[in-house]
């Protein structure tokens, strides 16, 4: 090659070098500017690298009395994508809707709607997150995220409750208790690498926003218990559910309460929303002739009744309108034997003594028609009309517990006060609450008030004692060796649909306490509809108490044992028990579930040394 040649081929590379340097120069210089001058520049560079994510908090603890946990958080995998950063859009929805079993075209319509970070699916199980992992997918990720979770299944659920997957409670105590429990959402900035997999920092401390601890009331053993010897007599009887309240009558803290139908609450997505409710809060019922109690302590708080009068019972009772007798009469009745044999027309005679204005004082004093001050979400008030409204007839049924609706959390309330020496106390569910790694602080108490005096609610236990005795409606519900004052009640339930009280569906109480002489527990069983021609509180409710009552009082220390043994299963039983089936698909008869193991496990009976019992 020719000097000449040569000496332009150097030129020309001269020139492109100087050329490409001048351009680095430019951009380095805009770079510059845009970086230091520009804060548009800077907002740009900073939203190609970060990525706002926001991450609920985690929940803080329910426990029952000893500290056991029955809802606790745990972390669970949630798939995200960041749709700005996604090579093949149609390529990752197809993808990501195998590994997920969902359906595409959804998937797709997600991702393209998005504007920035979301979430595709949250709180899958390892499995799915880990072929998700596996696929490398640009813009695709894993993040985990707390999840509610209930060790024990079913147990409790319709007090706990439980929180939505935006970490909301919903229902039960998590919504009573949610601005306690909830803590403050993470807002978080986080680096993306060049795959749009975000980079957390490791300096992320959950616990810097977590929700406080609420120390509930609950017993967890006293409440498995419960529920099996519920479950045990649902099942004998095929009846269609029922619940058992258990409560402490100096405080008025509530030690368990099972119901049935129940639910797991690891799965309350599969289970009708209004299926999740309490009902022993929630739902209005008739108390039938546990009301005769309350009236028994009107009438000799007046002094309307003496326990020794006699009343002339062999023609019932004339109201206008209707003549009142009872199915066995016996022709003469002092109160304790009218409270002994649940004579109608003997509590009829005592409500006229009382008269409409005082019954109705009295009723309202027992804390009927209004709510409890449980503070449990969405209580009910029950229906208790005022005495003006009274007909001569409407006087006398609500002597015997018709025509007037309550809740089992008044029932409870209402019984613990004749136990507890003539003072009522709000039913409570909640024992304490501790912020994060903080102590416990005591819960409020709630409101207190004497419906009787002392000598009257000791004169009506006592008297509640006979109806337990061999002759007695109640027998079913004695301890050996122990004291028991109860009230059996069998509620005609109303059709609605006929317009008057049916012939063969009722509800079956007892509601007492023990041990009569000081009493440790009161507690109300409800059975509804139970089957069969030994349907009534006595013979379907009563042994739950006993059974229920003996093994906590073997546990404070008072040994016992149903003084009768349960009756037996009846044959043949028409109504199966009905367990939810998952939402939108057809419910499935069941046998009931065997009384032990119960649905959830029994947690350890040692109390935690951080939790006041």
């Amino acid at each position: 090659m020719r000097s000449a040649d040569l000496r332009k081929l150097r030129q020309r590379i001269r020139i492109a070098q100087v050329a490409i340097g001048l351009g680095f120069l430019v951009l380095g210089l805009r770079a510059t500017h845009l970086s230091l001058w520009d804060p548009r520049g800077a907002e740009r560079g900073q939203r190609q690298l970060l990525t706002a994510v926001s991450l609920p908090p985690d929940r803080g603890q329910l426990l029952d009395r000893r500290g056991n946990e029955l809802a606790l958080t745990i972390s669970a995998p949630s798939v995200y994508a960041v749709p700005a950063t996604l090579d093949d859009l149609d390529g990752t929805a197809r993808a990501l809707a195998r590994a997920l079993g969902v359906e595409t075209a959804a998937l797709h319509k997600r991702l393209s709607d998005a504007k920035g970070f979301v979430f595709v699916a949250r709180w899958i199980d390892g499995a799915r997150a880990e072929r998700i992992r596996a696929l490398e997918l640009p813009g695709v990720g894993i993040l985990d995220e707390p999840r509610r979770a209930y060790p024990y299944g079913s147990l409790a659920a319709g007090v706990l409750g439980f929180a939505n997957i935006d970490g909301h409670g919903v229902r039960g105590l998590e919504e009573q208790e949610d601005a306690w429990l909830v803590g403050r959402p993470r807002r978080l900035a986080v680096e993306r690498d060049a795959r749009g997999r975000l980079l957390l920092g490791p300096g992320l401390d959950p616990r810097a926003s977590a929700g406080g601890d609420v120390l509930t009331t609950l017993d967890a053993v006293l409440q498995a218990e419960a529920e099996a010897a519920l479950a045990q007599a649902v099942r004998r009887s095929g009846a269609l559910g029922g619940f058992v309240i258990c409560i402490d009558p100096p405080t008025g803290e509530i030690l368990a309460l099972a119901e049935l139908p129940s639910f797991d609450l690891n799965h309350f997505r599969r289970v009708p929303y209004s299926e999740t409710r309490l009902r022993a809060a929630l739902d209005l019922v008739e108390p039938g002739s546990t009301f005769k109690a309350y009236l028994a302590a009107g009438a000799l708080e007046s002094g309307v009744v003496s326990p020794t009068e006699i009343f002339e019972l062999a023609q019932g009772v004339r109201v206008p309108g209707k003549w009142i007798r009872d199915l066995h009469p016996v022709p003469e009745l002092d109160l304790p034997g009218i409270l002994r044999v649940s004579s109608n027309a003997g509590a009829v005679l005592v409500a006229q003594r009382l008269g409409p204005e005082r019954h109705e004082a009295l009723l309202r004093r027992f804390g009927f028609g209004a709510r409890t001050g449980s503070h449990f979400p969405k209580e009910e008030a029950g229906m208790l009309r005022s005495w003006r409204r009274w007909k001569p007839l409407d006087h006398a049924t609500v002597a015997f517990g018709q025509g007037v609706s309550v809740t089992g959390l008044q029932m409870a309330a209402a019984t613990a006060a004749l136990g507890n020496g003539g003072v009522w106390r709000s039913p409570q569910l909640v024992k304490a609450r501790r912020g994060p790694n903080g102590p416990w602080e005591p819960a409020d108490v709630g409101e207190s008030r004497r419906v009787v005096s002392a000598e009257t609610a000791a004169a009506v236990i006592a008297m509640l004692e006979g109806v337990v005795t061999r002759e007695g409606t109640g027998r079913r519900a004695g301890l050996a060796g122990v004291r028991v004052a109860g009230k059996t009640g069998t509620a005609q339930k109303f059709d609605t649909e006929a317009g008057r009280y049916s012939d063969d569906r009722y509800r079956a109480w007892f509601v007492g306490v023990a041990p009569a002489d000081a009493p440790r527990l009161a507690i109300v069983v409800a059975i509804d509809e139970p089957q069969g021609l030994a349907r009534g509180g006595g013979d379907v409710a009563a042994p739950v108490f006993a059974q229920v009552a003996a093994g906590h009082l073997t546990r404070l220390g008072i040994p016992t044992t149903p003084r009768v043994a349960p009756p037996a299963p009846q044959a043949p039983v028409p109504t199966p028990l009905v367990r939810v089936a998952e939402a939108g698909a057809p419910e499935t008869p069941l046998s009931a579930p065997e009384p032990a193991p119960v649905s959830a496990p029994a947690p350890p009976p040692a109390a935690a040394e951080s939790a006041p019992v």
